[in-house]
């Protein structure tokens, strides 16, 4: 071999690794890449939930509220209405009516009645929340202005159906606001003229009784 092929020779053999290093590096850069340049881990950690707002409980319309004056023992539904004439003055004569609740012959019991009774009053005679318990039994009337307590109607003999408004409309409520000073409440009322009365509570219990003043 002469000079010349020695050098050739020796040139090719020394690029060869350059050659091979510098492929080598290059196929592992996208390796090395990946590995240092990786992107944050996102938290997976949840927001804090709200607390819910306690909705306020639905009032149990069978318990009068405590505002209204009338406590235990809770009267049931009122089941029956008795109007009747109760006295004859000169310019009208008054109508009382005493609701009654049953049959429940304990309830009637608890209140004070021992003779074994299903219908009862509200309350005894002279109980201190027994005006209270009436008028919360009673619910709204229907006439105008709507207030606590029952609803009185007169149809006079021409078959025309009055609210009980005042003397003009031929009754008059003793509560009404103006009204005098006479004793009485929401379930008597004035008859100033003759005609079928009634009375009802918002439950749509009802009662009547005929009035013949001559009138």
């Amino acid at each position: 071999m002469n000079a010349f092929s020695t050098a050739k020779l020796f040139s090719r053999s020394l690029r060869r690794p350059a050659v091979t290093g510098g492929a080598l590096l290059l196929s592992l850069l996208p390796l090395l890449a990946s590995c240092g340049s990786g992107t944050p881990a996102s938290s997976t950690t949840p927001p804090p939930t709200p607390t819910p707002v306690a909705a306020s409980p639905t009032p149990d319309p069978s318990i009068p509220p405590a505002s209204s004056g009338c406590g235990e023992p809770y009267p049931p539904k009122i089941a029956r209405m008795n109007p009747h004439v109760h006295y004859k003055f000169k310019d009208y004569w008054q109508l009382d009516t005493t609701p009654l609740v049953g049959p429940d012959t304990p309830f009637c019991q608890s209140i004070g009645y021992t003779d074994g009774r299903g219908f009862c009053s509200i309350r005894m005679e002279g109980a201190p929340d027994r005006a209270a318990c009436e008028l919360w039994a009673a619910g709204m009337s229907t006439d105008t202005p709507p207030r606590p307590g029952p609803t009185w109607t007169l149809q006079t003999p021409d078959g025309v159906v009055h609210y009980c408004t005042g003397p003009d409309s031929g009754c008059e409520h003793y509560d009404r606001p103006g009204a005098n000073d006479e004793v009485g409440g929401p379930y008597q009322l004035k008859a100033y003229k003759g005609g079928l009365y009634t009375i009802c509570v918002a439950d749509g219990v009802c009662g009547s009784t005929e009035v013949d003043r001559n009138l």
